[in-house]
């Protein structure tokens, strides 16, 4: 489970749960359920720091209220 904030919403354009990551930008996921959403963006999360690394780019610390966690 990552520490970043999570914002899982309905997206009746989309017709899927959207999970957004504020703190990094431009991670996103969907999904047809919550925990689908919550799943994806997880690994979307993973996958973000590990090209933000590659690329020698600053991964922001999580900073929500989960960092503290």
């Amino acid at each position: 489970m990552t520490k970043y904030e999570i914002i899982i919403y309905w997206s009746e354009a989309d017709g899927a749960f959207i999970a957004e990551v504020p703190e990094l930008p431009g991670c996103a996921a969907d999904g047809k359920t919550h925990k689908e959403a919550l799943a994806n963006v997880e690994l979307i999360v993973k996958e973000w720091i590990e090209t933000a690394q590659e690329l020698g780019r600053p991964i922001p610390a999580p900073r929500g209220r989960l960092a503290f966690a």
